[in-house]
């Protein structure tokens, strides 16, 4: 797989820049020097932390809506948790542990970012301390509205973090499901992964596949001093025990046991660094696309190659994910300029779709009606969904195969070569 990304990167940079030298040769600062790793005087950490305080903000439902789970607000928090004093309806205390909204005889509002929740300064950032198994690994995180403006987010990695702007973004997106990758693909997944960052002075973002990633990046820091910069996206609200994340400029122990009868998901400790995106919600996704996204494209634009104007290139990674990550592919397609997609062929559902359509689709993006009809009914089985809902995303596919000559699919012909 690590091919692919090499012959994206060569084909978009344009080479070396001059008199830089291979981006491995190049020295990289340290990852966790910043704010109280600093060394810089009092005066200057206190100026960085009332910035980050000034810039960046969280956000938190102020009213309680009724929804269809009796004991939650449509924010998605419990009743007792919930820091609001509802307007439109009353709380029925008669069991605490089990208190429940009782809607009066009002016309119901329909819960919104905007109009229910309240923003104010960040209360959650510095460093976390993922322990367990004999060996501390460190990350820098930090709570951000899904709003945040991406260049203040750049700011933060490049200034505060100190981060080296790269020279290549490889953006991993699918995997919502907890899902199994067969041995020998994820193998392969894992190498080409890390081989491409290491070797191009990649960052990679990450979304909601952070086990195979996690693996992959555990495996190699076992084995290599080399840190690679893999940077967590993620929603605020989905974090489980974020409440032991609150601090200012604070390094925070932070436990990985997740609990199995928990909706929330743990931080992989084998990121270095994470930004969570918070829209008030609790148990939610959807608040870190808007923001990642918007991210991803301002550090496209950031010029690597002054001499020939060129900026980051970017590739994303599509692995297994549900009917939004075809959602993606066609985004990221239709970017200005177009971001090439690689495919995990193998990884299952959406993936295994497009690569199916990318290996039997014409110049065009044209299949054969018999190839039509097996996607459809792939579709269907592999969302459950009405053959109505199978058209909407077989026509998405199909957009995607408009531009297939960006698409690489890679992962099974390993698996058919080697048995």
């Amino acid at each position: 797989m690590s091919d692919i990304f090499l012959l994206h990167c060569a084909g978009r940079t344009g080479g070396e820049q001059e008199g830089e030298g291979r981006p491995q040769d190049r020295p990289r600062r340290e990852p966790f020097s910043a704010l109280a790793c600093l060394p810089a005087s009092s005066g200057a950490l206190q100026a960085q932390k009332a910035w980050i305080e000034k810039t960046f903000q969280k956000r938190e439902c102020i009213q309680i809506i009724p929804s269809k789970e009796p004991n939650k607000c449509s924010c998605g928090q419990i009743v007792t948790q919930h820091p609001a004093i509802p307007s439109a309806a009353t709380i029925n205390k008669g069991a605490e542990e089990n208190a429940q909204i009782v809607p009066l005889d009002v016309p119901q509002e329909r819960w919104s970012v905007l109009k229910h929740t309240r923003a104010s300064p960040t209360d959650a950032y510095g460093i976390i301390e993922f322990g367990g198994g004999g060996h501390v690994n460190k990350a820098m995180y930090i709570r951000v509205t899904y709003d945040s403006k991406p260049d203040n987010l750049l700011h933060l990695m490049v200034k505060e973090w100190q981060l080296e702007l790269p020279t290549l973004l490889i953006s991993v997106h699918g995997g919502l499901q907890n899902f199994d990758m067969q041995p020998k693909l994820k193998q392969v997944f894992g190498k080409g992964l890390i081989k491409a960052a290491v070797t191009t002075g990649a960052w990679i973002f990450t979304g909601r596949v952070v086990r195979h990633v996690g693996d992959a990046l555990k495996d190699h820091s076992s084995k290599s001093r080399g840190k690679v910069c893999a940077i967590g996206i993620a929603p605020w609200g989905i974090v489980e025990n974020k409440e032991d994340l609150i601090g200012r400029d604070v390094t925070k122990p932070y436990q990985t046991m997740s609990n199995p009868l928990s909706k929330l998901s743990v931080l992989n400790s084998s990121h270095s660094h994470f930004i969570l995106s918070d829209n008030g919600t609790c148990g939610k996704y959807g608040a870190e696309v808007k923001l990642r996204r918007q991210l991803e494209k301002h550090i496209s634009l950031q010029k690597i190659n002054t001499r020939l104007g060129q900026g980051v290139p970017v590739v994303c990674l599509i692995v297994e994910g549900g009917p939004n990550v075809i959602s993606i592919v066609l985004e990221s397609l239709r970017e200005q300029p177009p971001v090439p997609v690689v495919v995990c062929d193998g990884s299952g559902r959406a993936s295994d779709i497009v690569s199916f359509a990318h290996k039997y689709s014409e110049e065009g993006g044209l299949v054969t009606e018999s190839v039509k009809d097996q996607l459809l009914v792939t579709i269907q089985k592999t969302f459950n969904y009405s053959r109505n809902q199978a058209q909407q995303v077989f026509l998405m596919v199909m957009e995607c195969m408009k531009k297939r000559e960006l698409v690489s699919s890679r992962g099974r012909t390993y698996q058919q070569r080697h048995p």
